[in-house]
């Protein structure tokens, strides 16, 4: 190889890493998460996410969360909705029950893009707590537990933030270990 073609091909790999820079890959229920794809996009390929997307596919979500957004999803993995008493997700999918559904559903959704940062500047700047309102309009209350971000519904009952920061195209997703429920 000569010095022109060494030079072009060290041109082109510069040029190609500058174009398409490489961030670290946020890995959920043994899938990839893609920042360019939108919050149904990728949960639909996290195994962890199953009963999720269940639930959003019959409380007719799925256009909602496939829109431009932004959102800030908490997202409860599967093993938050087995927590739930025996028959409580059977329940919640039949179409009768369709908007008590939509109801828990849209209260693990806050508008706008708040990243873990940005939460955690909430609760500083609001001495250990930070209140947001949620979609369905009840608030969730964020604090930080031994350095933790956790999400409490209005019941007392507390969420632990597993996975922060999966970033989306149209928002973010906080994977969360509990099923919220509003009042």
């Amino acid at each position: 190889m000569n010095q022109n073609t060494r030079t072009m091909c060290m041109t082109l790999v510069l040029t190609a890493s500058i174009a398409s820079p490489v961030f670290a890959q946020v890995m959920v229920g043994g899938a990839a998460m893609y920042a360019n794809k939108d919050i149904i996009d990728n949960a639909v390929n996290s195994k962890e996410h199953t009963t999720l997307v269940a639930a959003v596919k019959a409380a007719s979500l799925v256009d909602t969360l496939k829109g431009p957004g932004p959102f800030t999803v908490f997202a409860p993995v599967n093993a938050a909705f087995a927590a739930l008493p025996a028959g409580t997700v059977d329940t919640l999918l039949k179409p009768e029950n369709k908007p008590v559904l939509t109801k828990v559903l849209t209260f693990h959704v806050v508008p706008g893009r708040l990243n873990a940062a940005a939460l955690s500047k909430m609760v500083t700047d609001h001495n250990g707590s930070a209140m947001l309102k949620t979609v369905e309009g009840e608030a969730l209350t964020v604090t930080m537990v031994a350095g933790v971000l956790t999400v409490t519904d209005s019941k007392g009952d507390m969420a632990h933030v597993t996975t922060p920061d999966v970033f989306q195209s149209n928002g973010v997703i906080h994977v969360v270990d509990r099923v919220l429920l509003p009042k």
